[in-house]
């Protein structure tokens, strides 16, 4: 007897009244009607529901979907597939947004004195200037925040870039591990985490392992950090901040 629209709509998360107006458009017409002349969805239905549901998350307004989907040379598994380029897509822009909101913050916390050029430049669209207040009321009176101010006053563009491109192969490694299966406590997490310390030493200011256990809090605890580095791979915030702090037991001991 197939689905109903109520049942439907439960599985889709969407309203009867939108399955309703995709019937009367004829976008997604049920197959089957009952003896009442109730709708009744197939799993056919429920296919084309998807596409349809995909497509519009996607932003394609629904004369178009209708085009899409009706098009006769068209395989289904070629709609998924260009759904698929289009989602990676998206979520690879939505990662590099991501990354560009971190990289400001750091840049005015650590005092970079770049053009407004060089600034959207090397950080995309995202302007450092709304984190700089932030972060000089939070660490302005601390040694690390002097000493990060006196080392970013002598970088160029190029010492930024090559910052810049040191995260990103940390973070692809990072990513990498988390993806094969890494534990935090493993021996190749902890070195990341500790490659993670070495780095903001090199750079900005020395971090001994009492401070990186508070930069691993405040990871999780702060939603801007942990959206970051949780775009980059799902959970990788909280697997850095046990990474970290197993590093710094590690050390301790």
């Amino acid at each position: 007897m197939g689905y109903s629209v109520g049942q439907v709509a439960g599985f889709a998360g969407v309203t009867v009244r939108t399955l309703h107006h995709y019937d009367d458009i004829g976008l997604l017409v049920p197959s089957e009607r009952s003896h009442a002349g109730h709708r009744r969805y197939s799993d056919a239905d429920l296919d084309r529901l998807q596409q349809i549901l995909f497509y519009r998350e996607l932003g394609f307004p629904l004369d178009e979907v209708a085009a899409l989907l009706d098009d006769p040379d068209a395989d289904p598994r070629a709609h998924l597939r260009r759904q698929h380029e289009l989602l990676t897509a998206r979520i690879e822009k939505l990662r590099k947004m991501a990354a560009a909101v971190e990289q400001a913050m750091e840049a005015r916390t650590m005092g970079i004195d770049l053009t407004p050029e060089e600034r959207f430049e090397v950080f995309g669209d995202k302007d450092p200037e709304q984190y700089a207040a932030e972060a000089e009321e939070r660490w302005g009176g601390t040694e690390a925040y002097a000493e990060s101010q006196r080392r970013a006053a002598r970088y160029t563009k190029e010492d930024w870039k090559r910052v810049q491109a040191e995260v990103d192969d940390w973070q692809e490694r990072y990513a990498a591990l988390m993806a094969a299966g890494g534990r935090p406590s493993g021996e190749a997490a902890m070195d990341l985490a500790e490659e993670h310390r070495r780095h903001i030493g090199k750079w900005y200011f020395e971090v001994p392992y009492e401070m990186h256990r508070c930069f691993a809090e405040m990871y999780v605890s702060d939603e801007r950090f942990k959206a970051y580095y949780d775009s980059l791979r799902p959970g990788l915030a909280e697997h850095l901040r046990q990474a970290i702090l197993a590093n710094a037991d590690r050390h301790s001991a």
